[in-house]
């Protein structure tokens, strides 16, 4: 079974092309700021090789991630975006051998494509995992079966994004604003299955590794329901967000930093919470198709994304923002406040990473959010 969810975005969720093109387009310019950088530890000149392809989500498009590897390397990325790991896996498969070098992939996904052979075994020691944020090496897809197939290089959660002068930010600490009264009609859910319901488990005690079909219907349909009739509007990441600006709605439940962050630098009334009763987190990571035969050049690129300047890139892309897991990532006051930065590490401590279950649980999934969208 290939399931097609990508990261913090619902299956084909065509939603970021918008928000790229209208977004924060004050960084088109922001490629000046390499200079100055030190180079140790970081890719060297380019020799036979001057490109590599690159199946990637879009925030790994931004300009000054790939021109500053350019402009270091003389290696382009000629990169296509995707919505979705099958359709990623799709695309490869209609290509050529060889053809695609580099993919980024949900983290938690990299079990499945790293059993079917698509991508290579990645040198362990070659990764910063010193400069790593606790608690982002031990998430339980990092590894399969001992083999690394993914790094890690930026994160997020699902959680609450929401307009701090219409919502009490002491009541969207806590998962029950979902059911609070005060908000009824005020309400927009991100129209993402299994996050949803791995927000509603939390809020009722349940970890995501623990939901099971038995207590799927036992402990969380009835609260997910009741969510539903809170609800005004359930929708991609452009309809959740147009409610939200055009004050429609106050809060989107299942949004965080990678739907408002960047859009917080100019509007001040935005904000987003995880919740107390504990953070729902997701991973990207960056593999090698394992019959690439620009690997050295995907280990540059790698190796760029890695270091601190390039996490910066990534973390603050104009598609969407989230947080880089580097430790020492070189983020200015504006985005380190915008990014909970100095929390991270206890935000960590209270996360879990969101999962996919067998066959049968994600089925079952998929029929109660049918259930819940007809409500």
């Amino acid at each position: 079974m290939i399931r097609l969810g990508n990261g913090p975005f619902a299956p084909h969720d065509r939603s970021w092309r918008s928000l790229s093109r209208r977004r924060f387009l004050k960084q088109a310019g922001a490629g000046a700021a390499l200079v100055g950088m030190g180079a140790a530890g970081l890719p060297g000149p380019a020799l036979a090789t001057d490109y590599i392809t690159f199946l990637t989500w879009c925030d790994h498009l931004d300009p000054r991630l790939l021109g500053g590897f350019r402009d270091m390397t003389g290696i382009e990325v000629k990169g296509k975006s995707y919505e979705g790991t099958g359709t990623a896996l799709a695309i490869k498969d209609q290509s050529l051998p060889g053809e695609w070098d580099l993919i980024c992939v949900d983290l938690q996904d990299t079990p499945m494509v790293g059993r079917q052979g698509y991508l290579a075994e990645l040198d362990d020691s070659r990764v910063p995992w010193d400069r790593i944020l606790p608690g982002i090496r031990e998430q339980p897809h990092t590894y399969t079966d001992g083999k690394l197939y993914g790094i890690p290089d930026k994160f997020g959660y699902y959680g609450l994004a929401y307009n701090k002068d219409r919502v009490d930010p002491a009541e969207a600490r806590t998962a029950e604003i979902m059911w609070n009264p005060r908000y009824k009609g005020r309400i927009a859910v991100y129209d993402y299955y299994f996050p949803i319901i791995q927000l509603v488990g939390l809020a009722r005690g349940l970890a995501p590794k623990d939901i099971t079909v038995e207590n799927l219907e036992s402990t969380i349909r009835k609260p997910l329901l009741a969510l539903k009739a809170n609800t005004l509007v359930v929708g991609d990441i452009v309809t959740a967000l147009n409610a939200l600006h055009g004050e429609s709605v106050d809060m989107i439940v299942g949004g965080a930093e990678f739907m408002v962050a960047l859009d917080m630098v100019e509007n001040k009334s935005l904000d987003y919470n995880v919740f107390d009763e504990g953070a729902l987190l997701w991973n990207e990571s960056l593999g090698i198709f394992a019959d690439s035969q620009r690997k050295d050049a995907c280990w540059q690129f790698i190796d760029w994304t890695m270091s601190p300047q390039g996490q910066r890139y990534l973390a603050t892309s104009e598609c969407f923002w989230a947080n880089p897991v580097r430790s020492d990532t070189p983020l200015t006051e504006e985005e380190a406040k915008i990014l909970r930065w100095d929390q991270q590490v206890d935000i960590l401590k209270n996360a879990h990473p969101s999962t996919i279950g067998a066959p049968e649980l994600d089925g079952a999934m998929l029929d109660l959010w049918q259930e819940f969208l007809a409500s």
